[in-house]
């Protein structure tokens, strides 16, 4: 029997992970302190957690960018990640970074539907092309807006050129054989519907998934997964597996406007 835990255990697979969190918030705080055109704590909702921060480019933005963060639906907010949007801030992008309320007070169709209302609040703050990203749980919340029933207005989803998954998970039925779908709660019904790999695409934008070719091969299979199943469905898709890059680090090169993943990002050849 296959040992489900372990396939999604990123933490146990990389060495001194314990120490990132405690990392990440430290460089965030660091380039928050920096910024001089920062607009924190945008509500998108009446909860506590339904709060979005946007980072301004110097110039009038040439569009938005919305990154959603990860871990599992259950732990981090917006804070951890801000620098995070220095590459696509730097090439004239809005960046906007919400917080969404976490299991288990929330179900990860809830989550689905504040990830929505807030891609809308970015959408009325910022005009032109709409650009999302996620990192891993995240990588599923930005393709959940992709699909059939996407809970998006037409008008906002229409305004989406392109998607970037990274280390996404685009089919939750396995997640009901770990043990965090203790906390998670997800019946099979609710797993294939927040399955991104289960609908048919709304519209034809671009859709890439990015993954580290150091990652679990879980996340490098669910990566696969969608860029093939997509496909089918006349979508412009690409998979990367950038090589040396685990489950954390492959997320870094957003921070570096010259990187590829930031290209692929803002839709530079």
């Amino acid at each position: 029997m296959r040992d489900w835990d372990d396939a999604y255990a990123n933490s146990a697979h990389v060495a001194g992970s314990d120490k990132l969190p405690a990392l990440w918030a430290a460089r965030a705080a660091a380039y928050r302190a920096g910024l001089t055109a920062f607009r924190p704590d945008i509500a998108y909702g009446a909860a506590e957690r339904q709060r979005l921060d946007l980072i301004l480019p110097d110039g009038e933005p040439k569009g938005l960018v919305v990154f959603v963060h990860g871990g599992y639906w259950l732990r981090f907010d917006k804070s951890f990640w801000t620098d995070l949007a220095e590459g696509a801030r730097h090439h004239g992008f809005a960046v906007a970074l919400p917080s969404y309320t976490l299991a288990p007070a929330a179900r990860i169709s809830e989550i689905t539907a504040e990830i929505a209302a807030a891609i809308a609040a970015a959408a009325a703050q910022v005009a032109g092309p709409i650009r999302l990203a996620g990192h891993s749980a995240g990588g599923h919340l930005v393709t959940r807006m992709l699909c059939d029933d996407s809970p998006l207005e037409p008008s906002v989803c229409d305004r989406i050129a392109a998607t970037l998954s990274i280390s996404g998970l685009h089919d939750l039925r396995p997640l009901l054989k770990t043990t965090m779908n203790a906390t998670l709660g997800m019946t099979m019904e609710e797993a294939t519907r927040e399955s991104a790999a289960q609908h048919v695409p709304r519209g034809g934008s671009p859709v890439t998934t990015w993954v580290g070719g150091d990652e679990r091969p879980e996340f490098i299979r669910q990566s696969e997964l969608l860029a093939n199943v997509w496909t089918g469905f006349d979508v412009p898709t690409r998979l990367v597996v950038e090589p040396g890059h685990n489950h954390f680090s492959v997320v870094d090169g957003l921070k570096d406007p010259s990187s590829q993943i930031t290209a692929s990002l803002i839709g530079s050849p």
